[in-house]
């Protein structure tokens, strides 16, 4: 008899619960239990004479069993929900931040994870009052989540430097090939390519030591000023030395940065060097083509056009030097072909020697003087 009021008030309070859950009372409810379960014992008091506070216990057990799977079932449910909601608010901006990686990025991400603070979390704690559960069961939920929100940066920000080295060869030819209006480069011999080569591996490195380390503090490192010396100035034996008497090439010998914690890092010492070495053996051809089209570019120029050719060839190398340096030469070479060729035209000279060379000689003898006369008046 026990057994079978057991089983029944359990599944009354089942279905009351359910109900409640439902109409948004929330966890509450399991108040709701004790007046049921009150009112239930009354019950059986008057019916059956018997102890029944082992049949009392066993219900609570059940009771409270159930409220737990249902409690823990929601509770995995919401924090599910708001997994799903950081994803979508940090995974891409993240991402973005790091492939354009600059001075800002470590601060950009720490705001954006503030502000998922101060929004997605305590909504979720919010949502977690309702349970009626201890308060530092929220807060060790609260924080749990907030671990989550990191270790999607931290994820992101691994994948990143899996694509590392493609990102600087991508940043080395932005800048090497473009200028500051991101308009190419045409290399047409007014460049340096040497500064240019410097600041566009200065753009690289930049990139390289923004992903060495996971920034989610303001604590500050070292590692760009070490990259910087020990990687921008490998040029000569006694840069080299130099250096190596600061400590520069020593520092990227190591497995660990300087003020930066092991789980903080991202990129060793050692692998940075590794990757700048083959960042600069797989950008080298660029840089020895923009050479070559600057010298072609160059040679081109420096050549003399098929017209100065000609008149060297006619004039010879010392009259065509002559007339280049004195432009009065020009005119009248000018003004001497257009009077040439007015004359040709006046005096008909093809025509008058179709007669043959003696009378045409003759012919163009006694007009020459009056069409001249009259090719100058014009």
């Amino acid at each position: 008899m026990l057994g079978h009021l057991r089983s029944k008030t359990s599944k009354d309070f089942k279905v009351r619960f359910e109900k409640a859950l439902e109409s948004g009372e929330g966890f509450a409810a399991d108040a709701k239990m004790s007046s049921f379960n009150e009112s239930g014992k009354d019950t059986y008091i008057e019916q059956v004479v018997v102890d029944t506070s082992k049949a009392r216990e066993m219900l609570c057990r059940n009771i409270n069993a159930y409220v737990t799977s249902v409690r823990e079932a929601k509770l995995s449910e919401i924090t599910s929900l708001y997994e799903e909601k950081l994803n979508k608010t940090l995974s891409k901006p993240v991402k973005s931040l790091l492939n354009n990686a600059s001075d800002e990025t470590w601060s950009a991400i720490r705001k954006l994870l503030q502000l998922e603070r101060m929004t997605t979390l305590v909504g979720f704690a919010s949502t977690l009052s309702s349970f009626d559960i201890d308060q530092t069961i929220v807060e060790t939920l609260v924080a749990k989540l907030e671990k989550y929100a990191i270790s999607i940066i931290e994820s992101k920000a691994r994948e990143e430097v899996g694509r590392v080295l493609m990102n600087m060869n991508d940043r080395f030819k932005t800048v090497f090939s473009y200028d500051y209006d991101l308009m190419p480069r045409l290399w047409t011999g007014e460049e340096d390519i040497k500064a240019i080569t410097k600041m566009a591996r200065l753009a690289s490195l930049k990139l390289l030591s923004i992903l060495v380390a996971i920034h989610l503090d303001e604590e500050n490192d070292n590692a760009e000023e070490t990259l910087q010396l020990a990687l921008m100035d490998i040029l000569s034996c006694s840069t080299l030395n130099r250096i190596w008497s600061n400590d520069g090439l020593t520092a990227l010998t190591s497995n660990t940065w300087k003020d930066v914690s092991s789980t903080r890092t991202l990129i060793t010492p050692v692998q940075c060097m590794s990757l700048w070495r083959q960042f600069k053996k797989e950008t080298k051809h660029t840089v020895k083509r923009a050479i070559a089209t600057q010298e072609t570019y160059k040679r081109k120029n420096n050549q003399l056009p098929p017209w100065a050719i000609v008149a060297m060839l006619i004039l010879g190398f010392n009259e065509l030097i002559t007339i280049l340096r004195n432009p009065s030469y020009l005119w009248a070479i000018f003004f001497a072909f257009l009077l040439g060729k007015a004359l040709w035209v006046q005096l008909d000279i093809s025509d008058e020697f179709q007669n043959g060379v003696i009378f045409g000689i003759l012919s163009l003898s006694l007009k020459f003087l009056s069409t001249l006369m009259n090719v100058l008046k014009e």
